[in-house]
């Protein structure tokens, strides 16, 4: 019996045209000594609020979870800095501390939220994964992983709808990049043309996976290429790397061309949060980091080749130490809320 011919593998396709505009390639910002300065002071004192509530948490008068940000303040800073207060909109995840402070809000409520206080910015009963400040634009603070990035979208239909030319940062991790609501999102902005950065805080690990080990293609910023939203990827150590891409990734969406995703190449120093002993990488990775790419660090050492003395920085370091001191102390004192709060903010009413 002839035997029946054997079927033709299917011939390749060939690969799609990348036929969607792109974004020019960022350049780094060209700040002068006195920005430099102030991006460095809001790094410095993003360092020092978290090393004390490290401190606090330690002590247990931080309950729960709580994650720090020690290591990537340049992307709070860099990005935030571009942003306009009241008329942009930033969200982000539950890493939350640093990018209040990077918005200019009060460390005294950061940290009286964080303790559980009535003073808190949202009156002690978000904590450390869940603050707000409307005043600001700032929506959280979302303890769910990638929540905040279907809410951000939703911001940046409301930019869009009022007509007010705002335009959402929507923060979200390594990890996060891997959640199925990411890329609805991703879609529906690029159908609807939405004003929205995509910022992945790219940490290298979500809780204790690596991303290689979590992700098929761990080069994040390519994620939103088949919505034919362009990427760019960030040296986010460096904060004035960081503002350039914020100033391309503005002026992308502000002049009407959707949303644009960047992925901020970054580093935490400690573990995924307070409870994490962070035995799944090294010391001497973490000392790698710490010595040689350090966001305060370089932006210090810039400071000085410009013409900063050490005695200056040195007095800024200490003031920003005796205001988060003036912050803990703040909210040591601060009373606990009362027993019926639990009842209020509950619900909205509309009319």
């Amino acid at each position: 019996m002839a035997k029946k011919p054997a079927k033709k593998a299917p011939a390749a396709k060939a690969a799609p045209k990348e036929n969607f505009e792109r974004p020019p390639q960022p350049e780094r910002y060209a700040a002068s000594q006195g920005e430099l300065l102030e991006f460095y002071k809001q790094m410095l004192l993003i360092r020092r609020f978290e090393e004390r509530a490290g401190q606090l948490y330690g002590l247990g008068l931080i309950g729960g979870f709580c994650h720090l940000y020690i290591g990537q303040e340049a992307v709070a800073v860099g990005l935030q800095s571009a942003m306009t207060v009241g008329k942009d909109s930033v969200i982000t995840g539950y890493r939350d501390h640093g990018h209040m402070l990077a918005y200019g809000i009060d460390p005294n409520v950061i940290m009286a939220e964080l303790t559980g206080r009535a003073a808190g910015i949202s009156k002690g009963k978000g904590g450390s994964m869940h603050m707000f400040s409307v005043e600001h634009g700032f929506y959280g603070g979302h303890g769910i992983v990638g929540a905040q990035v279907s809410l951000g979208t939703g911001l940046a239909f409301k930019h869009q709808y009022s007509g007010d030319g705002g335009v959402n940062l929507a923060y979200f991790g390594d990890g996060a990049a891997n959640q199925g609501q990411v890329y609805e999102s991703f879609n529906m902005a690029e159908l609807w043309n939405l004003p929205i950065i995509y910022a992945i805080e790219n940490n290298h690990y979500a809780m204790g996976t690596s991303v290689k080990r979590h992700s098929s293609e761990p080069e994040l910023y390519k994620r939103g290429e088949s919505f034919q939203i362009p990427g760019l990827q960030v040296d986010g150590m460096d904060v004035l790397a960081v503002r350039g891409a914020a100033e391309v990734a503005l002026e992308w969406t502000r002049s009407g061309k959707g949303p644009i995703l960047l992925e901020l190449m970054t580093y935490r120093y400690r573990g995924h949060s307070m409870s994490d002993p962070a035995k799944y990488r090294t010391r001497d990775e973490v000392d790698g980091f710490r010595g040689e790419r350090d966001p305060l660090e370089q932006a210090r050492q810039e400071l000085l080749t410009m013409g900063a003395s050490e005695d200056d920085l040195k007095a800024i370091d200490k003031e920003i130490k005796e205001r988060v001191k003036e912050a803990a102390e703040f909210a040591e004192n601060a009373p606990e809320p009362e027993a019926d709060e639990l009842y209020t903010d509950v619900l909205v009413e509309t009319y």
